[in-house]
């Protein structure tokens, strides 16, 4: 699956510690979903950061 959280947040030129703090996940697990290392995650983190970048789970996460 591939994920579109580093554009989103780029869009809104927030850094990952920033969509950290705002989405209440881990910097570690957003760097880990951005770079491919981290594939798969619980429906409750893909909607903290949705919600974070002010954008759908389908549009970041499909």
């Amino acid at each position: 699956m591939e994920y579109r959280i580093r554009e989103c947040r780029k869009g809104k030129s927030m850094s990952q510690c920033e969509l950290a703090k705002k989405s209440g996940v881990s910097r570690t697990i957003i760097s880990g979903l951005e770079n491919g290392t981290i594939t798969t995650t619980t429906t409750d983190t893909l909607l903290k950061i949705a919600k974070a970048l002010d954008a759908k789970v389908a549009d970041i996460f499909f």
